[in-house]
C-alpha cells in the first residue's frame, strides 16, 4: 500500500501568489501526493476578547491565504499532478474551498467543532482529521460525527500538537490504538522533523498517510519555530519510504527475474550437490 504524502505550507506564502505556486511546485517535486494550505480569517478564528488584548495575534492577519489564489493553486496542483487541499477553519470557507478541494482537512484545535465536521462531511468530499491533543472519546465522537454527517471517506492523523514536538513524545503506538477505536485508517502528522520518526510511523506502525509543514528557503513565517521540513530535508525521506513500497511486490512467493538464472544451480535433490545433474551433463566452463 502506498503510503499518501501531504505537504502543508502553512502561513509560509506570506500572501504571495508566486510563491504559493512555488510550494506547490516544491510539493510535486519532493514526492507529495497533495499540497495544502490553510483557510482562516483571523477575526472568526480568535475570540474578540483576546484580538483585542492581543496585537500578536491581531498581526496574523498577514498570514490569511486570500480566497482568490485558491484557483490559481488548484489549477497549478492538477498541471503537477498531485491533489489540492486546504483547511477550513470558518464554517463559510467549506463552501467557498468546495469547488477547488480534493479533500478537506480538519485541524487539531478544531476536532471539537461538531458544525464545521459536519459541514465538510456534507459535501461529500472525503474529510481527513487530525488529533492532536484529543483524547481518545474526543477522537471517537469526532469519527461519529463525519460518519452521521454522510461522511464515507475519513482518514484520521496521529498529531502531537506540539511546534516543534520532541520525537521521544511522539507516540507513535497511538496510530494502532486510533485504528482499533475507530476503524477508519490512521496516519501521521509530523512536527518533530525527524526521519526516523516519519519512517517508524509508516514501517512500524502503519501510518497510511503522512502530513508535514513545509517551508522553501527558511523565509516562511512559520519556519523559526522548527516544525516546518525544507525540501531538500524531506525528499530523501519520502525517497526512502517509495523505494520500500515498490519492493513489496505483488503478493506471491515465486521466482523474480533477478533470480531465474541460478534455479538451475540449486543442489540436485539425489545427492545434494549443485547444479542441478542435467545442467551437469552438458556445463562447459567460459
Amino acid at each position: 500500500m502506498s503510503v499518501t504524502f501531504i505537504a502543508e505550507a502553512s502561513s509560509n506564502h506570506g500572501q504571495d501568489l508566486s510563491r504559493a505556486l512555488a510550494f506547490v511546485d516544491a510539493a510535486a517535486s519532493c514526492g507529495c501526493d497533495a499540497v495544502k494550505f490553510q483557510l482562516f480569517r483571523i477575526a472568526e478564528l480568535f475570540a474578540p476578547e483576546i484580538l483585542a488584548k492581543s496585537a500578536k495575534h491581531r498581526a496574523r492577519s498577514a498570514w490569511e491565504l486570500p480566497v482568490a489564489h485558491l484557483a490559481p493553486l488548484a489549477e497549478r496542483a492538477r498541471q503537477r499532478g498531485i491533489q489540492f487541499s486546504c483547511t477550513p477553519f470558518y464554517l463559510d470557507a467549506v463552501k467557498e474551498l468546495e469547488p477547488y478541494v480534493a479533500f478537506y482537512k480538519i485541524a487539531s484545535y478544531e476536532l471539537l467543532w461538531k458544525g464545521l465536521l459536519e459541514a465538510c462531511a456534507k459535501t461529500g468530499k472525503p474529510v481527513i482529521i487530525s488529533t492532536g491533543m484529543a483524547t481518545m472519546p474526543e477522537i471517537v465522537a469526532a469519527v461519529s460525527a463525519l460518519t452521521r454527517a454522510g461522511c464515507a471517506n475519513i482518514t484520521a492523523l496521529h498529531c502531537v500538537s506540539a511546534y516543534p514536538a520532541p520525537p521521544e513524545e511522539a507516540n507513535l503506538s497511538a496510530i494502532e490504538a486510533i485504528r482499533e477505536a475507530t476503524g477508519v485508517p490512521v496516519g501521521w502528522s509530523d512536527h518533530t522533523r525527524s526521519p526516523a520518526v516519519i519512517e517508524r510511523a509508516v514501517h512500524r506502525w502503519g501510518a497510511t498517510a503522512v502530513e508535514f509543514h513545509l517551508d522553501l528557503d527558511g523565509e516562511g513565517a512559520e519556519y523559526e519555530t522548527g516544525h516546518c521540513w525544507l525540501p531538500q530535508e524531506i525528499a530523501p525521506v519520502i525517497a526512502r519510504i517509495r523505494e520500500g513500497e515498490r519492493a513489496d511486490g505483488a503478493g506471491f512467493k515465486g521466482p523474480v527475474a533477478a533470480e531465474l538464472s541460478d534455479r538451475e544451480w540449486r543442489a540436485d535433490p539425489a545427492d545434494g550437490l549443485r547444479p542441478l545433474r542435467h545442467v551437469r551433463a552438458t556445463w562447459k566452463a567460459a
